[in-house]
């Protein structure tokens, strides 16, 4: 049986033997703040009342750190009670042990904020390597890193810059926004109000013969009348996206210069004026035209602005061939290929609704979660499309015996087994045998395994970036009209009225014989109180 020598520590650099008399610090290097011998042994460690224990190897895993290094740790040895004390905050110190027991993960507990975190990583002296990698973990850009949004150099440039980048900057700035989002809501109202029946039609309520405009789908009698309008129906009303008339048979001869009275071709024109000016102005007033033109938000308000002047620089194009040419089987054949074009740019304008995502951090959210859940996205494709084509195929074979079968092929199929997959069930094609009902009823079970198999993984990306948007939101990280400006004064630091950054000159400002986390923490608590 193994016999331990029983040990008093008087300090942290005096050992006495069992019969209490005084021993050489090192043949107890870890009581006299050195790690080696001893490092099977275990301590106590008292986070605020908290008691952990753990191997002395554990900790010198990471002999860099202030749990790791004897020299460090021994500041805080309390001789009577044996043990170190540390009047921190307690939930953080599960994770901070977590990242010696587990060789470098760091994981920050669901129930601490995330500036009281990071306090607690400077405190104990992980590392930048460590608090880097942890804020990457978070999605916080790295401070001083090159993910800092900077600010224009010119002092004119730089409000004109957070006038209109940075809403939260300034109360103008914020009258900006809503005037923005309220443009953005108008234009799309007015895409979807155009195609309404009743101004599709006219809205004077003419003919349509004299109109260039198509008359509602219900009221149409024949092929024929659907291939004579096909061309005046490509843009509702006579107006293509810009408000210009388009028709198969020159709208413009019909309606001649009202196309600039339009109403929906001048509000559309109100908007487009707005975004244009909105987008040059922040292109003018960006502090890098190459990052300006790489993010995705700058690219989305150029493709809702370029379909208008487009579809107006052909529409003046074809215009003026009308004019010099009495028309033709060729001309006729141009002008439905610029038609179906149009039609796409026409379509292009919807994405008009993603402008929002800028004033509205709730579709930034969604945005960051889908692009963090591609992966359980890919996965939920590519098991609907073995369903479809497992599914499909089935019910087609179950369902060929049937002369009123309504799966004539099993490419027709796809759109049943869609359908069923997904628990919509349109109606319109359904199995009538008694195999075609079974094999539905094994779809439909499919689907639902299916689709909610990757829902827990998007809905748990989705709760973690909503609470984090909010946490940052509580703590006041949103800083832009600071970034990029000189730093605070150190007293402003030092006095605990700054950030919680621990930087090397407020280190070397502060006594020696105190720790320095320890008077930071001594000396917010003081304002606190205060």
């Amino acid at each position: 049986m193994r016999s331990e020598k029983s040990l008093t520590l008087a300090a942290p650099g005096e050992v006495r033997g069992p019969e209490g008399e005084q021993q050489d610090a090192g043949e107890f290097p870890e009581a006299a703040g050195g790690g080696g011998c001893c490092s099977s042994e275990r301590l106590v460690i008292n986070i605020s009342g908290l008691r952990f224990e753990t191997q002395l190897r554990t900790l010198s895993l990471f002999p860099d750190t202030l749990l790791g290094d004897p020299g460090r740790r021994v500041r805080f040895f309390d001789p009577l009670r044996n043990e170190y004390f540390f009047d921190r905050n307690r939930p953080s110190f599960d994770a901070i042990l977590y990242y010696y027991q587990s060789g470098g993960r760091l994981r920050r507990p669901v129930n601490v904020p995330l500036d009281i975190f990071m306090e607690e990583i400077r405190f104990y002296q992980l590392g930048e390597e460590a608090l880097a990698a942890f804020r990457e973990d978070e999605g916080c850009l790295p401070e001083g890193g090159e993910d800092e949004k900077p600010l224009p150099s010119q002092p004119f440039q730089r409000q004109v810059w957070l006038l209109f980048e940075y809403p939260e900057s300034s109360g103008p700035a914020r009258g900006i926004a809503i005037v923005s989002v309220l443009v953005i809501l108008i234009s799309i109202v007015i895409f979807c109000l155009e195609t309404l029946p009743q101004f599709r039609a006219d809205g004077r309520g003419g003919s349509n013969e004299g109109s260039g405009t198509r008359m509602s789908p219900a009221s149409r009698g024949s092929h024929e009348e659907e291939e004579e309008d096909e061309d005046s129906y490509a843009f509702p009303g006579g107006i293509p996206p810009g408000g210009v008339g388009t028709g198969g048979t020159s709208s413009f001869s019909t309606l001649g210069g009202s196309f600039f009275t339009d109403p929906f071709f001048l509000v559309e024109t109100l908007c487009i004026v707005w975004f244009t000016f909105e987008l040059l102005v922040r292109f003018s007033a960006c502090p890098s035209k190459a990052a300006f033109f790489r993010n995705i938000m700058n690219i989305i308000d150029l493709v809702a602005i370029f379909p208008y002047f487009i579809t107006l620089g052909t529409e003046l194009v074809q215009r003026h061939e009308q004019q010099s040419v009495s028309g033709g089987s060729g001309q006729n054949g141009q002008q439905a290929m610029s038609l179906a074009i149009l039609r796409v740019i026409r379509l292009v304008r919807v994405f008009r609704i993603f402008k929002l995502s800028r004033h509205s951090k709730g579709l930034q959210i969604l945005g960051k979660t889908l692009q963090a859940s591609m992966r359980e996205l890919g996965l939920l494709i590519f098991f609907l499309f073995i369903g479809v084509i497992l599914f499909s195929s089935a019910v087609y074979f179950a369902e060929a015996d049937d002369d009123d079968s309504l799966f004539p092929s099993i490419p027709d199929a796809f759109w049943w087994a869609v359908v069923t997959m997904t628990t919509v069930g349109y109606g319109d094609m359904y199995p009538m045998t008694v195999g075609g009902k079974i094999v539905g009823s094994l779809c439909a079970i499919a689907g639902v395994l299916t689709i909610a198999l990757p829902v827990p993984v998007i809905v748990s990306n989705f709760n973690y970036f909503y609470h984090r948007e909010t946490e940052q939101e509580e703590q006041g990280q949103y800083t832009h009209v600071t970034c990029g400006q000189p730093t605070p004064d150190l007293k402003a630091t030092d006095n605990g009225l700054g950030k919680p950054d621990f930087s090397e000159a407020s280190r070397e400002r502060r006594p020696s014989y105190l720790p320095t986390p320890h008077r930071a923490y001594a000396e917010k608590r003081m304002l606190t109180e205060v």
